[in-house]
């Protein structure tokens, strides 16, 4: 598949059939994401899989419960993939100070893309989440407080093969060639 097929076909997943995941699709879809390029080649992440049902429902029953409810459709996948945001390089860091931005995002942002991307690849849906009750999560999975969850991915087989009509902008409204 060319890349701009791959990226039409890629999209948020929320009805996942019961079906496992294998974890050599898992594998791939890390090994993705390790490659991905990062500021100063901090590689600021860690990836937690959870595959475990049992533990993995556990998690899912607090993330997505009451204001975070909204994603409480990521219960139904076989599959959780917790971001675990690491610190950054000293220089990415004091380049990221200078600039005001927070690069280490940036990074874990190319690197879950990477991942749902390998996922989309493999015939595998994914949902990025944001949105989740991470205090809870890092109780549960040990994550010291000291470090960041900012991304929840659900993963799992789509229940349907409906690729959804993407609505964006015009390519027109988006960009610019050398303005004046």
């Amino acid at each position: 598949m060319n890349f701009l097929d791959l990226v039409k076909k890629r999209q948020s997943v929320r009805k996942y059939a019961p079906r496992p995941v294998p974890r050599d699709a898992i594998e791939r879809c890390l090994e993705a994401a390790r490659l991905a390029p990062s500021a100063c080649n901090s590689q600021p992440w860690s990836f937690i899989v959870l595959d475990d049902e049992g533990l993995k429902n556990e998690v899912a029953e607090k993330a997505f419960s009451g204001a975070y409810k909204m994603n409480s459709f990521a219960k139904a996948a076989p599959v959780l993939i917790v971001v675990v945001t690491e610190r950054s390089t000293y220089f990415a860091r004091l380049g990221g100070f200078f600039r005001g931005t927070q690069y280490n995002l940036i990074d874990i942002g190319i690197a879950c893309e990477h991942f749902v991307l390998q996922a989309a690849e493999e015939g595998i849906g994914a949902c990025w989440m944001g949105m989740f009750h991470e205090k809870a999560v890092k109780k549960i999975l040990g994550v010291p407080k000291d470090k960041k969850i900012d991304v929840i991915i659900s993963l799992g087989y789509p229940a349907t093969d409906e690729i959804r009509e993407k609505i964006r902008k015009p390519l027109q409204e988006m960009r610019k060639f050398n303005p004046e």
